[in-house]
């Protein structure tokens, strides 16, 4: 059955039944193409931007087509059964959620999921209230979206460097894994999307474990990572950017940023992406956020123009409270201290363009800025 016309004309789903008539099934681009035109649905409101559009018809089989869309959503994981939560999702969010939360439920991490706390482009985060395998009574899972739905048009300049992870997050030495990464076929891609989840979960568990302040990670499915939740029932906590400090708690907070950023040289990482949009705040402490793109500052080429930027950035960020420091000289510090030397970028007229090798390394030199 071949179901069009909601929302100004948008492809919505085509349902295969099987023979028995019992079930329905819909393969994998069927419903990634599904869930780019519906999923997000500020993001498909802003850009179809139907509510200017001719008026809506009324459709006749309205009833029907939502029941059976309903029945769809839940003939697709059996933990649908006993898995009801709070969270009033939109109809394929509610299934999408069912297919990368299921598990933290069926292994008693979740109970229940709450509210969505931040939506993104990459990945989603929600309140949920922990099952008995966990003591805290909040927990966080953050859930990515659909592969392809997801922008990560640089994140080669992360991956140079650090081996593929597989779901377990042991390093991927099957030739034909290897292959098809390389060659960026469906499978290949979906195991590139499933390092960068692992490569996540590694580094939480790894950097806590060391005593930094990051969330504590409690399991990783296919799509999400559960961890700790920073807050309370009322309110999450916010990103450092959004908050403002006096000089006298700015001070200690800009060392404790620092002594993180020490701790993951420390433990071969660089975060990739820091700044105060991805540090939290709560209660006079800082939490260390997003890891997926750690770079490992030996075998990246551009790994100390990553680390200046991360610490430049958040050096930017206590400048506007009142607190300058020199970014260069200070990451230049830790950067030495710790075996590294500072490399300098390649200038373009030094570069052949008939080589590959030149070619990309100009291409992540150029992303990096």
């Amino acid at each position: 059955m071949d179901l069009t016309g909601l929302r100004g004309g948008a492809r919505i789903l085509k349902l295969y039944y099987d023979p028995s008539g019992l079930s329905m099934k819909m393969n994998t681009k069927n419903y990634t193409d599904l869930l780019d035109e519906l999923d997000d649905e500020d993001q498909l409101d802003s850009y179809l931007q139907f509510d200017a559009q001719r008026p809506r018809k009324a459709c006749p089989v309205s009833r029907k087509l939502a029941k059976e869309e309903s029945d769809f959503i839940h003939a697709q994981d059996d933990s649908t059964l006993t898995f009801k939560f709070t969270y009033k999702a939109a109809r394929f969010e509610e299934w999408w959620l069912l297919e990368s939360l299921g598990d933290f439920y069926e292994h008693q991490w979740i109970s229940d999921v709450l509210r969505r706390l931040k939506g993104g482009k990459e990945a989603s985060v929600y309140l949920c209230r922990s099952g008995p395998a966990v003591e805290s009574p909040l927990v966080t899972a953050k859930v990515y979206r659909p592969r392809s739905l997801r922008n990560l048009k640089n994140d080669g300049q992360y991956r140079t460097g650090r081996a593929d992870l597989d779901e377990s997050g042991n390093v991927i030495v099957d030739d034909g894994a290897l292959h098809a990464m390389k060659k960026r076929t469906a499978y290949g891609e979906e195991l590139r999307h499933q390092s960068w989840i692992a490569y996540e979960f590694q580094t939480l568990e790894m950097l806590h474990a060391a005593g930094a302040d990051v969330p504590k990670p409690y399991a990783m499915e296919k799509n999400a990572i559960l961890m700790d939740y920073i807050g309370d029932f009322g309110s999450a906590a916010p990103t450092l950017n959004t908050v403002s400090l006096d000089t006298d708690v700015a001070q200690p907070l800009f060392e404790r940023v620092i002594q993180n950023i020490d701790l993951l040289l420390s433990n071969k990482r660089i975060h990739g992406d820091l700044s105060a949009y991805n540090i939290l705040y709560w209660e006079g402490d800082i939490v260390l956020i997003d890891f997926p793109q750690v770079v490992p500052p030996d075998g990246n080429p551009i790994a100390w123009t990553i680390f200046l930027r991360d610490v430049a950035r958040v050096c930017q960020y206590f400048a506007s409270q009142g607190l300058k420091r020199d970014a260069r000289k200070l990451a230049t510090e830790l950067w030495i201290s710790h075996g590294h030397k500072i490399t300098k970028e390649v200038d373009p007229r030094n570069l052949d363009p008939e080589k590959k090798e030149d070619r990309r390394l100009w291409e992540i030199q150029r992303a990096s800025k």
